[in-house]
């Protein structure tokens, strides 16, 4: 099992040698420190906690202060290992982007960009009232909740409300190219969230 993390950077286009054009998303991945290495018998499941980014002492609680070994890290996480996968990880331990290759599947999770309070047009792709039959004001409104005999609205009724920041995973990503120079990677699609985004990159 190989693992990263990294900062969604932007998007570009990459030729390829046949001179196929690739969208790809940039990523900044690594370098991380292992901090601290979860067995079976001791822990009670088979993970990895890695720190990633540099941080000042100050702004780091106590309690986060004792897990950091090594350095001082804006973000500690925990990659869970299955019992066929095979750890060979050790405290200290510096992963970089460099265990990658191009052509890897990837899983790529990451925060969505927030959309704040949104509407169902936006937020459920709703089609809104006809523009005619004397519509004013509700080019863009719901419509009915009800049912005509419930006396409740159902439970996943779709209505305005909150919209992105989410976390988002999608699956079976490409790996176009690594650069072990710059420490960036470039995956095949689109990545969700924001510049700057922290993103976990599995491969198994």
């Amino acid at each position: 099992m190989k693992f990263i993390l990294g900062k969604k950077e932007n998007m570009t286009q990459y030729f390829s040698g046949d001179g196929e054009v690739v969208p790809v998303t940039i990523v900044s991945a690594g370098p991380m420190t292992v901090t601290r290495v979860f067995e079976k018998s001791k822990d009670g499941y088979n993970a990895v906690q890695v720190g990633y980014g540099i941080q000042k002492k100050q702004r780091i609680t106590k309690a986060v202060t004792g897990q950091m070994k090594g350095g001082f890290y804006q973000t500690l996480k925990e990659f869970r290992l299955k019992p066929t996968d095979t750890n060979a990880s050790k405290e200290g331990e510096v992963i970089d982007v460099s265990s990658f290759v191009a052509g890897d599947k990837v899983m790529v999770s990451s925060i969505s960009k927030g959309k704040g309070f949104q509407g169902v047009v936006k937020r459920h792709g709703f089609g809104g009232g006809p523009r005619s039959h004397g519509q004013k004001h509700s080019e863009r409104e719901p419509g009915s909740i009800g049912g005509g005999l419930r006396t409740h609205v159902p439970k996943g009724m779709r209505m305005p409300g909150r919209m992105g920041s989410d976390k988002i995973t999608q699956k079976n990503l490409k790996v176009i190219f690594v650069d072990t120079e710059n420490n960036t990677m470039l995956i095949k699609g689109a990545i969700s969230g924001k510049r700057g985004t922290l993103v976990e990159i599995v491969a198994r």
